[in-house]
């Protein structure tokens, strides 16, 4: 059973997400994490300007996502950074190219989740994954979120992102926080609980 993690990281906060997303998905005999990266858009210059080229070297390692991928997946886990509380443009472009799969059917009936990080607290976090679903529901995904059986949404003791809909980090407005132990948490919690769900539908 494949679960395929793919995402778009610019300073590697969503990278090392999905990394923890990936960890919770192993914790499921039978699961196997497949981490991708949906194509760069942006220029060499343009990546050197925004200081993001030794984070999106750090990341190189991670294989290429095509779009052939999803459908080979049993499951997908997409995480994107917040961009004026909507998915990164990585990300849309990527998903754009996935028209023949619509037309075939071809995603219709594998889980669908995602997990995102914004600058601040309030950085829209919870409409982008929200409205990340919407490509998820036109896709005929089984779209699933971070239940409250996840303890860690509730505390109050530290600022922290998660929501029902979704695991997130805050990564502060020059990118100086990186994901804490507890988002961490929630991430491989909700790898964990996609491969769950999708260990049971493709029985």
């Amino acid at each position: 059973m494949k679960v395929l993690i793919a995402y778009y990281s610019t300073y590697g906060h969503v990278h090392k997400m999905a990394e923890a997303v990936a960890e919770g998905v192993r914790e499921i005999e039978g699961a196997e994490a497949i981490l991708r990266r949906v194509p760069e858009t942006l220029p060499e210059e343009v990546l050197e300007k925004m200081g993001a080229v030794e984070a999106q070297q750090s990341m190189s390692n991670v294989p290429i996502c095509t779009v052939e991928e999803l459908a080979l997946a049993d499951a997908v886990i997409f995480g994107t950074p917040t961009r004026f509380g909507n998915m990164c443009g990585q990300m849309r472009q990527f998903l754009d190219a996935t028209g023949q799969l619509w037309a075939t059917g071809a995603l219709v009936g594998k889980v669908g989740s995602v997990f995102t990080s914004s600058a601040t607290q309030h950085g829209g976090q919870e409409s982008t994954i929200l409205s990340f679903h919407i490509t998820l529901l036109h896709h005929g995904f089984v779209v699933v979120g971070l239940p409250y059986t996840f303890q860690g949404q509730m505390r109050t003791d530290e600022i922290t992102g998660g929501s029902p809909y979704g695991a997130s980090t805050i990564a502060g407005g020059s990118g100086e926080r990186m994901p804490s132990e507890n988002e961490l948490d929630a991430a491989r919690f909700q790898g964990k609980h996609v491969a769950t769900i999708a260990l049971k539908l493709t029985k």
